[in-house]
């Protein structure tokens, strides 16, 4: 909940620059305004409006700081010497102004702006302490938090750039994982449904009957794609929808998928050992699109009369067989290699599996084998 709320607040910080400037503005005024509330030595003059008014005008630069961050460096500079010259008006503890601007330029400013900012500091911080007290001591002190504020600056742009550095990582990946699930969703679907047409035509001359089971496969097919589409652009375009992944597939909706593509012809067999209950949801998918893929390759390129699909769980290994008796995927001069096995790669490779493809037995038919290591219940938890 706590992270929440700091997260939240960035995000409002970042949609709101002009009032974060303005409250932290209004922070170092009631900063630089304690010297004046607080009761002087008798031996001192008291502090008057009009250096306080002054003491007022070098804040006020603060809230262009970050649009203008050099401009309002120069403008700090320029009335802290005027109060200093013309004005016998409290000090300050801290150059707070100096210090926010310094930060903001470590932070904000391309390396020139700071090489110029580092060479004005090594000539104002020794006229102001001269102008001071004119001791080692607070020359020290000066320019030890001034280089602070500039090395906090520097380490704060480099977690911003390794956040968003991140942040184009995280998106790359999400938008490679949609991808994968749009092929998989697309090409089982429309190569089913291709399969079905072709059979068709050949099922109204020969078999009519099973012309109408052949359409109502290929009706069923297309509806069930559009279903998944539909379910996946819905969680995409809901900013409020958890962690914006969408609904994934279980192994308990295989059955399902082996019966539409029985419905193309092809006879499947099924076969599971070692229990697939309470295996985690990811893992879960990502067999199912395993198998789903290979099944799909099956159907485009193998011209199988038979598969079989087995699920095995042995101890922390989850094993997805996909066996054809076929001929095996084809590439087709000129056209270049689907992307259904790299990403049956990629979906293990997330888990810490492999999964490879070849030719099957003793060279006949076409296989697909992939190993999935079954996370403990702690590390699902973790």
């Amino acid at each position: 909940m706590r992270i929440r709320g700091v997260g939240q607040a960035r995000e409002w910080g970042a949609a709101h620059p002009w009032a974060v400037d303005a409250g932290l503005a209004l922070l170092v005024q009631a900063a630089v305004t304690m010297p004046f509330v607080v009761p002087r030595p008798p031996e001192l003059e008291p502090a008057t409006w009009s250096a306080y008014g002054l003491t007022a005008l070098t804040v006020l630069p603060l809230v262009w700081r970050r649009r203008a961050p050099m401009a309002v460096l120069l403008a700090v500079l320029a009335t802290s010497t005027l109060y200093r010259l013309a004005l016998e008006g409290p000090g300050q503890p801290l150059p707070y102004q100096g210090l926010l601007c310094v930060y903001t330029i470590a932070v904000l400013a391309p390396a020139w702006q700071r090489a110029v900012t580092a060479g004005l500091l090594l000539v104002a911080v020794p006229v102001s302490v001269w102008l001071n007290t004119q001791s080692a001591r607070e020359l020290t002190f000066s320019l030890f938090v001034f280089a602070a504020a500039y090395v906090l600056g520097r380490l704060t742009d480099a977690r911003q750039r390794a956040h968003l550095v991140e942040a184009e990582r995280a998106a790359a990946r999400e938008r490679a994982r949609i991808a994968r699930e749009m092929h998989d969703i697309l090409s089982h679907a429309v190569s089913l449904m291709i399969v079905q047409a072709e059979a068709g035509p050949v099922a109204v001359r020969r078999a009519p009957e099973r012309a109408e089971a052949a359409f109502e496969a290929i009706s069923a097919t297309g509806r069930d794609a559009m279903d998944q589409l539909r379910r996946m652009l819905g969680v995409l375009r809901d900013e409020d929808s958890g962690d914006g992944r969408s609904p994934q597939p279980d192994l308990a909706e295989l059955p399902a998928l082996l019966d539409r593509v029985r419905a193309g012809g092809l006879d499947v067999r099924y076969e599971t050992s070692g229990g697939l209950a309470g295996l985690p949801a990811p893992l879960a998918a990502t067999a199912y699109r395993i198998a789903q893929e290979a099944l799909t390759n099956t159907v485009r390129h193998a011209r199988a009369r038979t598969a079989t699909v087995r699920i095995d769980r042995s101890g922390a290994l989850l094993t997805v067989l996909v066996r054809d008796d076929g001929r095996g995927p084809r590439t087709t001069p000129g056209r270049a290699a689907g992307h259904g096995l790299a990403g049956m790669r990629e979906r293990a490779a997330a888990h810490g599996g492999t999964a490879t493809a070849g030719p099957g037995p003793d060279g006949r038919g076409f296989e697909v084998r992939a190993e999935l290591p079954v996370p403990s219940p702690a590390e699902v938890g973790a």
